[in-house]
């Protein structure tokens, strides 16, 4: 595995910032070495994240900004706020990193949830990635290549979305989400496409079972674990795995 050292990185924007696998990619982050100059946490109510706000604080570079990634209003709000932050050189690095998440078997599931799950992990990524894209292209202007160095959409799944897979079938049975990570990958394969030619890296990444309040207390890995699995694999990306899907390993899942 790759060492994880970001260097050419100089922004990554996480959203769903303020707990679990987003939290601790910015503290991660925060920490390196080799560091990107701007780091941008984003969280739906930023005065309730305290440990981001504790982040901010003792780290220069990490700028905590308000995101309510189901809320267009928000989302342009969050583009200005960021862009004033960037300034010319662009944005390097996008981690669509926020989701809800809620085990509902058949027995349970209604349109209500699926469509609200949807809405968070299928359409919100698409919808900050179409925003930020002024930022992300200048910031492709400025290199050459495909990776983190120039710029990346990085999209957050789960292997629970792949349909060759169908792991976990007899236990998770949580229609709504792994409908929407499923969903999540085709919306990553079309950025894929639509952006190849500006020299965008897209890629999905699946975290690992991690133990957070999403993942639960059964998860195989800790959240400090995943994000800096994670943090390697991003660090190692390059035109091979531009519309991917890779797990924390940077192995292939099938889709």
């Amino acid at each position: 595995m790759m060492s994880g050292a970001l260097s050419g990185c100089r922004s990554v924007l996480v959203t769903g910032a303020s707990r679990g696998i987003g939290l601790q990619i910015v503290k991660d982050l925060a920490k390196k070495t080799e560091r990107p100059a701007l780091i941008i946490a984003t969280a739906r109510s930023p005065a309730a994240a305290e440990e981001l706000q504790r982040v901010a604080k003792e780290s220069s570079g990490v700028h905590v900004v308000t995101l309510d990634v189901t809320s267009q209003a928000s989302i342009d709000a969050a583009v200005e706020e960021v862009s004033s932050l960037l300034g010319a050189e662009g944005l390097n690095c996008l981690i669509n990193n926020a989701a809800v998440h809620k085990a509902t078997d058949l027995e349970m599931v209604t349109a209500e949830e699926m469509l609200k799950t949807f809405e968070c992990n299928t359409v919100a990524p698409l919808m900050v990635t179409k925003a930020f894209l002024p930022l992300l292209r200048a910031a492709a202007t400025r290199g050459s290549g495909m990776g983190i160095h120039r710029a990346a959409v990085i999209n957050v799944s789960s292997s629970l979305g792949s349909v060759e897979l169908n792991c976990g079938a007899l236990e998770l049975k949580c229609y709504p989400y792994r409908a929407s990570k499923a969903a999540l990958n085709m919306v990553t394969r079309c950025l894929a496409v639509d952006l190849e030619s500006e020299g965008i890296l897209c890629v999905a990444v699946h975290p690992g079972w991690v133990r957070t309040d999403m993942g639960g207390p059964r998860g195989e890995l800790s959240v400090e674990e995943s994000a800096s699995s994670i943090l390697s694999v991003l660090a190692g990306l390059s035109e091979k795995d531009h519309g991917g899907y890779l797990d924390y390993t940077g192995k292939t899942l099938p889709w």
